[in-house]
């Protein structure tokens, strides 16, 4: 066994699997962006330009799991941290009652439904509306000074963390009196993210947690006032008049390019998984993709030697939200 592992470790570490480093991201769909665009892979430095050395069965099994996932459905997450990468996949391996890594990358590849897991357990965790108070507290303080001098603001949820997170923007919005005018881009990575997004509804049993949620971080009234109710009082939608002002689209933040400009990118939930390369790489998007004066709202500060810092002010001390100054 170990005579095979080193000869496998030898042919990996050399070059990359056959045409990986070479391959093209599949052409964009007509209906939105696709799962990757023309846009350049991120190839980390390193002998045969690998982003990580396997050192085990483990983490080669690992290594051809994530190979695959890019080959076959073109998502990239082999930039990601490593560490918390494998901890997700052997948490799905476990919940899917599967003895090893390699057996659960037989399943994705031919079982739509657990390759659609795969998917939701490596991207952003789902959020609940109003459920981070500093989030919001920045986010109340922010949108009135960054949005209300644009003719027409656009606020783009990079890797947006379901519906609710793109509906306590909307709310935070209609309480600013910036909805009217105001766009929301909200992007997820997956045809089956972005068709749950769109058929979200809030059950009515998790409304007293909302609510508390809502109070504690800084909200007057009722939550439910910014729904409609259904007939059998069982689930609510949004407000029409602020869910029209959500747009969702499929989006690959790894790999697409920038699609538009922006007074403020939310970035700050999809970040902290990123290794430093795939980091740089999405920082420098983000710049790309943001108007002069937009806010753009991180998940740590930027590096002080990081040439993208000299373009940004920080909103407040000690804290990762920043004001584009050039």
């Amino acid at each position: 066994m170990s005579s095979i592992l080193t000869s496998i470790k030898a042919a990996l570490s050399g070059a990359s699997l056959p045409g990986a480093a070479q391959a093209a991201a599949p052409e964009p769909e007509a209906a939105g962006p696709a799962p990757a665009s023309a846009a350049p892979l991120i190839v980390s430095a390193g002998a045969g330009g690998r982003r990580h050395s396997p050192s085990s069965v483990e983490e080669l099994e690992l290594e051809l799991l994530l190979e695959a996932l890019f080959q076959c459905h073109g998502y990239d997450f082999r930039g990601y941290e490593r560490a918390v990468v494998a901890r997700k996949v052997q948490a799905l391996r476990a919940e899917l009652g599967l003895a090893t890594i390699s057996a659960l990358q037989s399943r994705i590849l031919h079982d739509d439904q657990a390759y659609d897991a795969l998917l939701r357990t490596l991207y952003v965790t789902p959020a609940l509306m109003f459920d981070n108070a500093l989030e919001v507290s920045m986010l109340r303080l922010s949108l009135g000074v960054g949005l209300h001098g644009a003719a027409l603001p656009r606020v783009w949820l990079a890797d947006c963390a379901g519906a609710q997170q793109a509906w306590t923007l909307a709310i935070l919005l209609e309480q600013e009196q910036l909805t009217a005018r105001t766009e929301i881009y909200a992007t997820v990575a997956s045809d089956a993210m972005l068709t749950e997004a769109l058929q979200a509804t809030l059950p009515m049993e998790r409304l007293g947690e909302l609510q508390s949620n809502y109070v504690r971080s800084g909200g007057i009234g009722k939550l439910i006032d910014y729904f409609d109710v259904s007939a059998d009082g069982l689930r609510a939608v949004l407000k029409p008049h602020l869910s029209s002002r959500i747009t969702w689209a499929q989006y690959n933040l790894v790999t697409d390019a920038s699609f538009n400009e922006f007074q403020m990118i939310l970035g700050h939930r999809a970040l902290p998984d990123f290794g430093p390369a795939l980091r740089k790489r999405v920082l420098q998007l983000f710049d790309d993709s943001l108007a002069p004066f937009g806010t753009l709202a991180l998940d740590r500060p930027l590096d002080e030697h990081d040439p993208l810092a000299r373009h940004y002010k920080p909103l407040l001390a000690h804290q990762s939200w920043y004001k584009r100054i050039a």
